[in-house]
């Protein structure tokens, strides 16, 4: 049986140590795509906290049909869309000195080499803010898919699971998501 389930199933039996123990498993990966959602690291502390509290309070309702980790990326996803629905403000761009999650599931810094000049340091932040502020500017549910397939890497049939909706539904909203970024970036291109 899943190590996850069995954590799970202790949780429910009143020990909270298993809860715990999923927490630590998964507390860098949810961190990791709420600050992708959000764009700075206050937003990103509270969104994992909430997410966290909220699978706490809804552990009963899991299932097991799917992957633990699944459950609570969706219940992740509905907390940071959620508040984003709520807040409808503007988000900080992301800053280049903070760490994102690698693929081996460690947090790593973005700059990696120190040596790089200032001049192209500078560029790549600009760059950097740019491109968040064109995901600030996707609908929610666009953004939503677009972090959880390019950034987070996730495949169809998880986001599915994790968003509640259709493979094609993804697709589609990957697609819109990707050419509306498409089209600002080239726009911008062309200015003088």
């Amino acid at each position: 049986m899943d190590a996850d389930i069995e954590l799970v199933k202790q949780t429910l039996k009143g020990d909270e140590r298993g809860f715990e123990k999923l927490v630590t498993k998964y507390q860098d990966k949810i961190y990791t795509l709420c600050y992708r959602y959000s764009g700075n690291d206050e937003d990103a502390y509270d969104l994992t906290q909430e997410a966290f509290i909220k699978a706490y309070r809804s552990l009963g309702t899991f299932k097991g049909s799917s992957r633990f980790g699944t459950w609570l990326y969706r219940v992740t996803t509905n907390v940071c869309l959620d508040e984003m629905r709520r807040r409808k403000r503007h988000i900080p761009a992301q800053s280049l000195d903070q760490p994102v999650l690698g693929a081996d599931g460690e947090m790593k810094p973005i700059i990696l080499d120190d040596t790089i000049p200032i001049d192209e340091l500078y560029e790549q932040k600009e760059q950097a803010q740019y491109i968040q502020s064109l995901l600030n500017q996707l609908k929610p549910e666009h953004r939503m898919v677009l972090l959880l397939k390019d950034i987070m890497e996730f495949s169809y049939d998880e986001i599915a699971q994790m968003l509640n909706i259709s493979s094609g539904t993804i697709k589609s909203r990957l697609s819109r998501a990707r050419e509306l970024l498409r089209r600002k970036l080239l726009d911008r291109e062309h200015l003088p």
